[in-house]
């Protein structure tokens, strides 16, 4: 299965003007299928193009429990939209008419609050998986959400052949629980819709989970200047037979754009089959603090949601 091709799509957003974001994003998409790609992936909730309450209260010090920001949340949830609303079903359409899977994120409407969500369409035109972000950032805006509660992995159908892919979405990655848990449930790739800088440290970070996890993943971020783009891809193929070798695929400057990242499956499937990392060798019976509720000091934080 060499030559999987998965498009990031680095770009600015319409604000959150949704028409708007929804049709330059049937043009990135249409440019990413005349690129040869199996898959588009989006930056984080698109469909608002992660646009805060007010650009008068996102600073450094914007904080989401103040009673003054209770009508401009209200508002701002109010942009949610379900996956049977037009969004969707236009994706549907477009992923079915280009024969390419579209991962597209957004605000999406549920109770008691809206999630951080990202559903992949496959080239059918089907929904295969939908998933909402697990770690919130609960001191940001993403505290008028609903935390997800589970991990996804689908089998994606595409015309190079099924293949295994879960997502998480941008401050999941900071955690090494959410791609430990997509690749004991099987994922060979991760798409990771992103709303952030990514520094050295988010990007050796992300490096790692390819690498700890021996699998591909795939982050699409907004362009320069608000997120400063730098949408990247490692192959989680950290060694060969002429020892370390660099993971990475693809990387992004600043600008917006269509780049493509190029994974040969069937020279991952055959690291996976021999190498020591994944789920080879670990010893979870000595994990069980991993699932515990509590939250000890230094680490105590108000805000904080389990």
């Amino acid at each position: 299965m060499a030559g999987l091709r998965v498009a990031l799509l680095q770009l600015n957003s319409c604000g959150n003007d949704q028409q708007a974001n929804l049709e330059k994003g049937e043009t990135y998409c249409r440019q990413a299928a005349a690129s040869g790609a199996d898959i588009a992936v989006f930056p984080e909730m698109w469909n608002i193009g992660y646009t805060p309450y007010s650009e008068d209260v996102w600073k450094d010090d914007f904080n989401p429990f103040n009673p003054a920001y209770g009508e401009l949340q209200k508002a701002w949830q109010a942009q949610g939209v379900s996956r049977q609303d037009e969004l969707i079903r236009h994706y549907q359409g477009l992923a079915q008419e280009l024969e390419m899977a579209i991962a597209v994120t957004y605000l999406e409407k549920w109770e008691p609050a809206p999630r951080d969500t990202v559903s992949l369409i496959d080239r059918h035109g089907e929904i295969v998986m939908t998933y909402a972000k697990v770690h919130t950032c609960d001191f940001s805006l993403e505290a008028s959400c609903t935390p997800g509660d589970e991990f996804f992995v689908c089998t994606l159908d595409t015309q190079r052949g099924p293949v295994q892919v879960g997502a998480m979405i941008c401050y999941d990655r900071e955690f090494p629980e959410s791609a430990r848990l997509l690749m004991l449930k099987g994922a060979e790739i991760i798409l990771v819709p992103n709303a952030c800088e990514i520094e050295q440290n988010r990007m050796a970070q992300l490096r790692s989970r390819a690498y700890e996890n021996m699998l591909a993943v795939a982050l699409a971020n907004y362009a320069g200047p608000r997120d400063k783009g730098h949408s990247v891809a490692f192959d989680g193929i950290a060694f060969d037979k002429q020892g370390s070798r660099d993971m990475l695929v693809v990387e992004a400057g600043e600008n917006e754009g269509v780049f493509i990242a190029e994974f040969d499956l069937d020279r991952l499937r055959d690291y996976r089959e021999r190498e020591s990392w994944g789920n080879a060798y670990r010893k979870p019976r000595a994990y069980g603090e991993l699932v515990s509720e509590e939250v000890r000091p230094p680490f105590v934080r108000k805000e904080s949601r389990r």
